[in-house]
């Protein structure tokens, strides 16, 4: 998907390799109504305001923009008509087209979310990539918990709170053996201003043995989120961390990651990496800490997304202080296609303006551009969840550069 170069600074469509997106959902199988597609170009679980509709924010504007032409019709064509479009093709041909658009060549997908969404693979292969899966830890104890008190699940283990811990230990270590990364949102749970150390053993049991007898529903617990940030740490995998905003289920200012300062310092030298994940409006204090803890990792998926044309700014700005070999690439996609597509597109167009207007100044050279942008848009993500060269080799046989 070209993006255009501003003056005469370096064009990266045509440079830049297959795009890791670290960080993203499954789509819809189904074709959606109207009211639930727009549903899912706001962070909000509430209705518009009077007289408008979800369309009417950057995202719903920046769909408008890039995805009508590759469903046949002009840019900027009223939703109804779009929708219309979409019906007509069907949710596997538009899945085909959209995600076949974007120049994606590897999914990491986060799989803990619920409904009929598709998997990594179903993801990859109609995009044409390969597909990889990111653990929720809090989905993954609440799975864990219920299996326990039906009496089935991992070893047939109970509502006892010492062998749902144990097969909570053993969940994570067997997760670890084919996922990419673990995810927490404990955000949304609790806040980011958790204890850094792990808990005591006896203190996890004592909140297990509470949670399960409330029928263990969302887990909330410090303690136990607490107890999942260590096991996750105790693998080596990437954590990736969900911090700043998202649905009105967290409180914004509980999201800020230079609250996660203590257990930043607390994780140096365990050998895992973390990645905080979308960040805006305090991406300054992540690229800070991305800055001063070689650990500490920051990603642009989603924000790029809700700031539309500021996204070009918004990149800038998470530019000034984070190494260029620390910012990662990702749609955050959730459950339309449309959202690879607008994601995708949105950071080539801010990488291109960002780095070709430094270039035409004269405080970069083309050929720094050009590096830090692959860094940027995959090799960074690369190196983080050790995706090989032979997936990369594959990526590269299925996903045309810029398509």
């Amino acid at each position: 998907m070209p993006a255009p170069a501003p003056g005469n600074g370096p064009r990266f469509d045509d440079v830049l390799p297959p795009l890791v997106d670290h960080h993203c959902h499954g789509v819809l199988r189904h074709e959606p109504d109207a009211a639930t597609f727009a549903s899912y170009l706001t962070e909000s679980d509430r209705s518009p305001a009077a007289g408008t509709t979800h369309f009417d924010t950057q995202t719903g504007f920046a769909v408008r923009r890039w995805c009508p032409p590759l469903l046949d019709l002009p840019a900027h064509c009223p939703p109804e008509r779009y929708l219309a479009r979409r019906r007509e093709l069907g949710p596997d041909e538009t899945r085909r087209r959209l995600l076949g658009a974007t120049g994606i060549g590897a999914y990491l997908v986060d799989t803990g979310l619920p409904g009929d969404l598709t998997g990594p693979d179903e993801t990859a292969a109609a995009g044409g990539g390969t597909g990889h899966e990111v653990v929720r830890l809090e989905t993954l104890a609440e799975r864990t918990a219920a299996a326990a008190a039906e009496g089935g699940g991992d070893g047939g283990a109970g509502a006892d709170p010492e062998e749902f811990t144990d097969a909570l230990a053993r969940a994570v270590q067997e997760a670890a053996r084919t996922a990419v990364a673990f995810k927490t949102v404990a955000a949304y749970r609790h806040g980011l201003a958790l204890a850094p150390e792990p808990p005591a053993a006896g203190a996890v049991h004592t909140a297990a043995r509470a949670w399960l007898a409330a029928g263990a529903g969302r887990l909330t617990d410090p303690v136990l989120l607490r107890h999942l940030v260590a096991l996750a740490v105790a693998t080596g995998r990437p954590l990736q961390i969900h911090t700043g905003f998202g649905d009105p289920d967290l409180r914004l200012d509980h999201a800020d990651p230079a609250l996660l300062t203590d257990l930043v310092r607390a994780t140096a030298g365990t050998g895992t990496d973390l990645v905080l994940l979308h960040c805006y409006p305090y991406h300054r204090q992540a690229a800070y800490l991305a800055s001063v803890f070689p650990h500490v990792y920051a990603d642009v998926g989603l924000t790029l997304t809700h700031t539309g044309p500021r996204a070009t700014t918004v990149l800038a700005e998470f530019l000034e202080l984070a190494p260029f070999g620390k910012l990662l690439f990702s749609t955050d996609a959730y459950g339309l296609p449309e959202l690879y597509v607008v994601g995708s597109a949105l950071f080539r167009t801010a990488l291109t303006e960002v780095l070709g207007g430094w270039t035409a100044s004269g405080a970069w050279s083309a050929d720094d551009a050009h590096r830090v942008g692959a860094l940027l848009a995959a090799e960074n993500a690369r190196r983080v969840y050790g995706l090989g060269a032979a997936g990369r080799k594959r990526e590269r046989e299925r996903c045309p550069r810029s398509r």
